[in-house]
């Protein structure tokens, strides 16, 4: 015996199993819910920092997968550009990867302070001619170093977690309370 359902009798169908649905939950199909994933799930690496001297602030991705993200590094170059002379200059990448790596280990939701990024030379000259602690060749001058603080944070605890990545210099200055990273030799003070 065959049983054919014209269109009408199958929309019928369709609509009683649906009420059914709606008023017995053993007729309901379970969809579970999905959360969104989180930007890393993608690949992206997300950072934000603040400069205490300007203001100026980045948040977002600087990076998805093994690529770099020129506008983003555009953005970066100029918040952590030399705020005395107003010198922006290509910041090291592996900087930020390093900032990264500490505050994801920090596991903290507040934006990194930038108290350094790039200097001029001139602005390291005079910074040196201050205070012994400013090196004659330092990495800020090759846009390879930052100083930060993370409210919140102990600044020893994010010096030791920047020591552990072995990514780079690591300079603890508890006087300031920040905590200086760069790309240079690995080494610690």
């Amino acid at each position: 015996m065959t049983h054919i359902i014209d269109r009408r009798s199958f929309l019928s169908i369709g609509a009683g199993l649906a009420g059914a649905a709606l008023t017995n939950p053993a007729f309901a199909m379970v969809i579970p819910e999905r959360k969104p994933a989180k930007p890393e799930t993608y690949g992206q690496r997300i950072i934000s920092f603040k400069n205490q001297h300007t203001g100026d602030v980045f948040s977002g991705a600087y990076r998805v997968g093994d690529k770099y993200i020129p506008d983003a590094f555009d953005k970066i170059n100029f918040v952590m550009r030399d705020h005395r002379s107003d010198e922006i200059f290509p910041i090291d990448p592996r900087v930020i990867d390093i900032m990264y790596s500490v505050h994801k280990a920090t596991g903290s939701s507040a934006p990194f302070e930038i108290l350094s990024g790039y200097r001029c030379p001139k602005t390291n000259a005079m910074l040196r001619a201050k205070s012994g602690g400013v090196a004659r060749n330092s990495l800020h001058m090759t846009g390879q170093a930052v100083d930060v603080r993370l409210p919140g944070h102990s600044m020893r605890h994010v010096r030791d977690i920047a020591k552990s990545l072995k990514a780079g210099g690591v300079g603890y200055y508890r006087r300031s309370n920040f905590v200086h990273m760069d790309t240079g030799n690995v080494r610690s003070w």
